[in-house]
C-alpha cells in the first residue's frame, strides 16, 4: 500500500522522503524487513526512537516518529512525523488493512473482573442467533469456534497492527459480530482509537493493574475511554463506578444488576446451585425464567449482562434462553478436574476481588475444609498482594502460597509480600508451583475442596529467564493419575 493511503486523514508532516510503497506495519524492531514502515514507540521500557538506525538497516522504507529532537535521519528512509505516533499508529494500522471493522458490529468488553466470561457469554447467543461471531480476547481469537492463527502477545486486546489484521480476517470470513475483551492497558495506549464500537459494556471495578495506572481514578478514567465511541453503553447498576462512566459520557445507557432495583434488566429470585443458576428477568412486562449450567453469582452477572446485550441487538428472549441453557465453562472459569475423589477446581482469579468471590462461592458446596494454592504476578501490581493474603487467610481453612508468573522479580519476595497480609497461621509456603499442587492433592480428604487460583487457562509459566509449559489442569490431573 502507498504511504498517503496508510496517512489518510492523519495529521502529519513529512520531515524527509516522500510517498513509498509500504509492504508492511511493525513496532518491534526485531520484525523490520525490506519494505516496512517502523512505529518509534515510546514504552514503559525502551523508547523505538532509539533503533531507527538499526531498522534502516534491516529495509525499513519509513519511520514515524513524535519527538522534537531528532535530527540527521538515516538516507534513503522516509521520515513521518506526528503529534502521537501510539493514536497515530491505531489509525495507520486500519487504513493500511482498509477499515476491515466497518463491514461489523462491534461489542466491547471492559472492567476489572467477567469480561472474558461474558465475551463467550455473548458469542454463544449470537451463534444461536445464526451470526457468524468473532471473538478476540485473554484466551483466544475464534471466528465460529475455530482458532485464528494471528499471534498476538500482549494478555488481553491485541496491539493495533495484529488487531487490523484479526479483524480484516474476521471481514474475510464474512463475520457479522465481534466480541472483544478491551483492557483498560489497551484503551489508555490508544490501541482502539479507531474504533467505533455498537456497544460498549462495563462489567465492574475492583484493585488491579495499579502498577500501571497511577491509581484507582486513573484506572477508572481510562475504563470510560470506551464509551467515548459507541451508540450503546451497558453498564453494571451494582457497581459504583458505573455512575462515572453514565456522567461522563453522551451513548445511550441500558443497566443491569441485582441488588439496585432500577436497573433495566434485575435478576430476581435466584437459585444458586452447584452446578447452574436460574433466575427471573422482567423483560417488555412479563417474567422469564433464565437457566445457566454454570455455578456462581458472578455467572448471573454474566448472564445479565450478555441478555442486555442481546436485547439491544432485538434477539428475542427465546433464542437468548435457549442459548444459555447450552453455555459451556469457559477455560479456566470454575474448570473442575475431574476427580472422584474430592473437588479440584481452576479458576483464573488474580485480583482481590475475584479471588474472594470465587471462595466465598466454593465455601457453599463445600463440606470439608476448603484448600487454596495461589500466588501473585511478578512485574505487576505489587499493592494487591497483602490484600489477597488476608482475603485468602480469611476465607480458605488452609492455604498454599505459591508462584504465579514471577517474571522478573524473585519468587519468594513475591511470596513474601503475600504473606504480610496472612492473618492466620493456616498455610504454607511452596515456591515450586507443581509441589504446590501437589502438596495441596496429599493433604485433601474426601470431603474437601481445593482451588487453584490465579492462572486458570494459561498453559505456560513466566520467569525472568524463561517461560516453560505449565497448565493447572494437566498438572492437577497427571498428580491424580499418578497418585
Amino acid at each position: 500500500m502507498i504511504l498517503s493511503q496508510i496517512l489518510h486523514n492523519i495529521d502529519h508532516e513529512i520531515l524527509q522522503g516522500s510517498d513509498c510503497e509500504i509492504k508492511n506495519l511493525t513496532i518491534d524492531s526485531r520484525q523490520v524487513v525490506s519494505g516496512s514502515m517502523f512505529f518509534c514507540i515510546r514504552g514503559l521500557n525502551v523508547d523505538g526512537h532509539n533503533f531507527i538506525d538499526d531498522v534502516a538497516k534491516s529495509g525499513a522504507v519509513c519511520i514515524m516518529i513524535d519527538r522534537d529532537d531528532l535530527k540527521n535521519f538515516p538516507p534513503f528512509i522516509t521520515v513521518v512525523k506526528v503529534k502521537d505516533v501510539r493514536t497515530a499508529l491505531a489509525f495507520c494500522s486500519s487504513n493500511f488493512f482498509d477499515n476491515p471493522a466497518e463491514n461489523m458490529n462491534l461489542i466491547g468488553v471492559t472492567g476489572t473482573n467477567g469480561k472474558t466470561s461474558t465475551t463467550y457469554f455473548i458469542e454463544t447467543i449470537l451463534r444461536k442467533f445464526n451470526h457468524n461471531v468473532g471473538i478476540i480476547g485473554t484466551i483466544d481469537s475464534k471466528v465460529n469456534g475455530e482458532h485464528v492463527n494471528i499471534f498476538y502477545a500482549t494478555t488481553t486486546t491485541p496491539d493495533a497492527i495484529e488487531l487490523q489484521k484479526i479483524l480484516a480476517y474476521m471481514n474475510e470470513k464474512e463475520v457479522d459480530d465481534v466480541v472483544m475483551e478491551v483492557s483498560s492497558h489497551s484503551l489508555a495506549l490508544h490501541k482502539v482509537d479507531s474504533l467505533k464500537f455498537k456497544i460498549a459494556i462495563f462489567t465492574n471495578l475492583s484493585q488491579d493493574h495499579l502498577d500501571f495506572h497511577k491509581n484507582m481514578q486513573d484506572y477508572l478514567y481510562a475504563k470510560s475511554l470506551l464509551f467515548k465511541s459507541c451508540e450503546i453503553g451497558i453498564i453494571n447498576a451494582d457497581d459504583a463506578a458505573s455512575d462515572y462512566i453514565q456522567q461522563n459520557s453522551q451513548c445511550k445507557f441500558v443497566s443491569y444488576g441485582i441488588e439496585n432495583l432500577d436497573s433495566d434488566i434485575r435478576a430476581e429470585n435466584i437459585i444458586c446451585q452447584n452446578d447452574s443458576v436460574s433466575f427471573d428477568v422482567n423483560i417488555n412486562g412479563q417474567k422469564e425464567n433464565f437457566y445457566v449450567p454454570i455455578p456462581g453469582k458472578f455467572t448471573v452477572y454474566n448472564a445479565l449482562c450478555a441478555i442486555c446485550c442481546a436485547k439491544c441487538l432485538q434477539i428475542p428472549v427465546e433464542i437468548i434462553k435457549n442459548a444459555l441453557k447450552k453455555m459451556k465453562n469457559v477455560p479456566g472459569r470454575m474448570q473442575r478436574v475431574p476427580s472422584k475423589k474430592f473437588n479440584i477446581i481452576v479458576d483464573y482469579a488474580h485480583s482481590p476481588d475475584s479471588l474472594e468471590n470465587v471462595l466465598k462461592f466454593v465455601r457453599q458446596f463445600t463440606r470439608g475444609l476448603l484448600i487454596l494454592v495461589f500466588g501473585c504476578g511478578g512485574d505487576r501490581d505489587k499493592l494487591k498482594r497483602p490484600i489477597m493474603g488476608e482475603i485468602a487467610s480469611r476465607l480458605a481453612d488452609f492455604c498454599i502460597i505459591t508462584s504465579d508468573n514471577p517474571r522478573t522479580e524473585s519468587p519468594l519476595q513475591i511470596i513474601s509480600e503475600i504473606e504480610k497480609g496472612m492473618t492466620n497461621s493456616s498455610y504454607e509456603k511452596i515456591e515450586d508451583r507443581f509441589l504446590a499442587i501437589k502438596k495441596a492433592i496429599e493433604i485433601t480428604n474426601s470431603d474437601d475442596t481445593i482451588l487453584i487460583a490465579g492462572k486458570g487457562h494459561e498453559n505456560y509459566q513466566i520467569f525472568a529467564d524463561r517461560t516453560i509449559h505449565f497448565d493447572d489442569v494437566e498438572v492437577a490431573s497427571e498428580i491424580l493419575n499418578g497418585r
